[in-house]
């Protein structure tokens, strides 16, 4: 397979090749490569080539209360690959009073088979008691390099301090990361409860229990420990300028942290929460939606690379059904929203707004993502011995994000009616064509579980 005639977006540059792709694998970058005999093409004349994107941060088949996301693994990594994105880690997740295994397990059960993009997973950590660090050890052995703690819903999933802290003493001596969920879970729910008293239907509520700084009190909290410990941390889903804040001075000061913004922060606001009816329950999902004033902050923070990645925080809920089990109590609206096929056309049209270079956006939404959890250079990147996770971008093609044309499995988009210039053309999974001319073309999965190693 032979992709000619683009301007091809590689590390820090970008420059006119074309790339041939041998049993999966890019062998060749360079002008004017020759077909061989039998060997496919793909024209790429007049489009930007991008590496396949890697949505590091997903909630495919999750179960959530009294319901579960929308998407399983099936039509989300199907909305995924038609958007770009060749790549995807998902949350896996256990309850307490189960092992790890039992979550790998069944997250296994839900993936395998039925995914169009190659996946990976963390695994959710929901308390550290004797013999948790052996399972983190036995998860590694298994290629789950990457965890999770929350810092919130600590009635459920959630760790206090006293779990967080021997959790990142054992993350620094593995050699893995640990990504946290940084919200105060004690002083929201306190707000929580009073509003509630106040006016439990009020979707306004949402955000006003859960203000800007009960999520950098928290980040900078894990920052502290992460100093004290040495771990490797991965703060999800940064909303605030004084998160972002507290990552740079860290960043600074040596504190091995990263940071990752979703596109809903930087192109959705807190006026979302003012629509009529019950509209603005499309929009619930933790941290919320912030005042418009937070995102410069966050667009400079992935110019400068103190915000490392964007990912999408996917996890779709109906909003006729799903949400609506909320309707008179806001603490009962389903949080999550949908965003992982539309995620590469929007940092692709309003990143360039934003003053981002096409190989800026390819660093935050595919090498970054790479890098930090152990899928470099094999992903991520355009480059001789890479896979051949491969996007072809038409530069020029304005349409209109729509529900009415998704893929997405739910009834609406929180981007309904943006405009974007770029539009995905082709993508290419190992080699193979799996979207062409924007029309999905291999109609079984093709996905391969993706185990990662310890990289030091």
């Amino acid at each position: 397979m032979i992709v000619k005639g683009g301007t091809v977006v590689m590390e820090a540059r970008e420059k006119r090749a074309d790339i041939r792709v041998k049993d999966g694998v890019i062998v060749e970058i360079k002008e004017n490569i020759s077909l061989e005999e039998g060997e496919e093409s793909v024209d790429a004349s007049g489009c930007m080539v991008m590496p396949g994107g890697i949505d590091a941060h997903t909630h495919f088949d999750m179960p959530a209360a009294e319901c579960k996301t929308s998407d399983d693994f099936f039509s989300g990594t199907r909305a995924a690959i038609m958007g770009g994105t060749t790549t995807i880690l998902d949350f896996a997740e256990f309850q307490r009073g189960e092992r790890m295994q039992d979550g790998l397990d069944l997250w296994h059960e839900k993936a395998d088979g039925r995914s169009f993009c190659d996946f990976g997973f963390h695994m959710t950590v929901p308390e550290w008691k004797e013999g948790t660090g052996e399972q983190i050890r036995s998860m590694i052995r298994q290629g789950i390099t990457s965890f999770k703690a929350y810092t919130a819903y600590q009635d459920s999933i959630g760790v206090r301090d006293k779990e967080l802290y021997p959790m990142m003493e054992c993350i620094k001596e593995t050699g893995a990361i640990l990504c946290v969920h940084c919200e105060n879970g004690e002083v929201l729910e306190y707000l929580q409860k009073k509003y509630l008293k106040k006016n439990p239907d009020n979707i306004r509520s949402h955000p006003l229990s859960r203000p800007d700084l009960v999520e950098k009190e928290a980040v900078s909290r894990v920052i502290d420990f992460a100093e004290m410990t040495g771990a490797r941390v991965y703060i999800v889903h940064v909303s605030t300028g004084e998160a972002k804040q507290a990552i740079g001075r860290a960043k600074e000061r040596g504190v091995h942290i990263y940071g990752e913004t979703c596109p809903q922060y930087l192109l959705l606001d807190e006026s979302c929460y003012e629509l009529p009816g019950f509209d603005s329950a499309k929009y619930v999902l933790s941290p919320p939606l912030r005042k418009k004033d937070n995102q410069p902050a966050l667009w400079q923070g992935l110019r400068e690379g103190v915000l490392d990645t964007v990912s999408t925080d996917h996890c779709s809920f109906f909003y006729k059904t799903y949400k609506h089990l909320g309707k008179g109590y806001f603490t009962r609206i389903p949080n999550g929203i949908p965003g992982v096929e539309h995620r590469m056309e929007l940092m692709l049209h309003y990143g360039e707004q934003q003053g981002l270079s096409p190989w800026m956006i390819a660093r935050a939404t595919a090498e970054n993502p790479a890098r930090i959890f152990g899928l470099y250079p094999r992903k991520g990147v355009i480059g001789v011995g890479s896979d051949g996770d491969l996007m072809v971008v038409k530069t020029d093609f304005p349409h209109m994000i729509s529900a009415d044309t998704q893929n997405q499995q739910v009834d609406y988009t929180p981007y309904e009616g943006f405009w974007v210039k770029k539009k995905i053309r082709h993508v290419l999974l190992r080699g193979q064509i799996v979207v062409k001319e924007g029309k999905l073309v291999q109609e079984e999965p093709g996905g391969r579980f993706l185990k990662r190693e310890i990289s030091r």
